[in-house]
């Protein structure tokens, strides 16, 4: 990889986690689109260079929440138990069962469009302030196990699935980033050593090293600035920008599958 490319990937890394940090998304899932077409990674070592970025950029964001007091909490404890084992079966499933871009990027649709169209319209309807409705500590683990299966398919650690679903039942996005972050890293480090192991049965498993490093470094500055911004931001405008970003993506991913 080039000096062009490093800071290509650098900059990226820098942008997007800006951006993604304060409603608790890694930002790993809008870098798909840059390595696929632009950065030339190939399927499946896309995904482990994902969990590498969210590993080396992790700790920007949650240096800043955990300042803040909103890092620790039972939301952060029942993520990680459900998403930990969960990106480990994800993993298995993305190397034996859907190793094809087509169906990875029609699953990413799929998923995404929808979640980010309904928790755009929820935010719409409903007039500040806005009702907390936590879904129970066993449905929580649920949702994060099946999240993190799917996040461990497509290298993204489940936050940016898991934010928008808590913060469509309505819990603060201020409550639900810190603990999606964690849930984020700490399956990103399970998922990417799992691709570590896979990767010695052969084929382009392995993350690409140079291309994560230079995104997550620059995930890891624009994390923190990103953390360091949301509490001056409004919950209304929170909401709004992680269910846009959801489905932009989504919209992006559908149009790739389709042509």
């Amino acid at each position: 990889m080039d000096w062009s490319a490093s800071l290509l990937a650098f900059t990226a890394g820098v942008l997007i986690a800006l951006v993604t940090a304060p409603v608790g998304v890694s930002g790993a899932v809008f870098l798909l689109p840059v390595q696929l077409s632009v950065l030339g990674v190939p399927s499946p070592a896309v995904t482990p260079t994902n969990l590498l970025y969210n590993v080396v950029a992790g700790p920007g964001a949650l240096l800043r929440y955990r300042r803040d007091g909103n890092l620790y909490g039972p939301l952060t404890r029942r993520l990680i138990a459900g998403t930990l084992p969960g990106v480990v079966l994800g993993a298995v499933i993305r190397v034996f069962a859907i190793p094809g871009p087509g169906v990875f990027r029609l699953l990413v649709a799929v998923l995404l469009l929808p979640l980010g169209l309904w928790l755009i319209s929820r935010t719409l309807r409903t007039p500040a302030p806005f009702t907390t409705i936590a879904p129970s500590p066993r449905t929580t683990t649920t949702l994060a196990l099946a999240v993190g299966t799917i996040g461990g398919i497509y290298g993204i650690g489940g936050g940016s699935i898991l934010g928008p679903v808590l913060v469509g039942r309505g819990m603060p996005v201020a409550h639900v980033a810190p603990a999606a972050l964690a849930s984020t890293f700490l399956t990103s480090l399970v998922g990417a050593g799992t691709y570590g192991l896979l990767a010695l049965t052969g084929g382009d498993i392995a993350p690409d090293w140079l291309l994560g490093l230079a995104c997550g470094l620059g995930g890891l500055t624009g994390g923190y600035l990103g953390a360091r911004l949301q509490p001056r931001l409004p919950e209304r405008f929170l909401r709004l920008l992680l269910g846009t970003l959801a489905a932009t993506i989504g919209a992006l991913y559908a149009a790739q599958a389709l042509t």
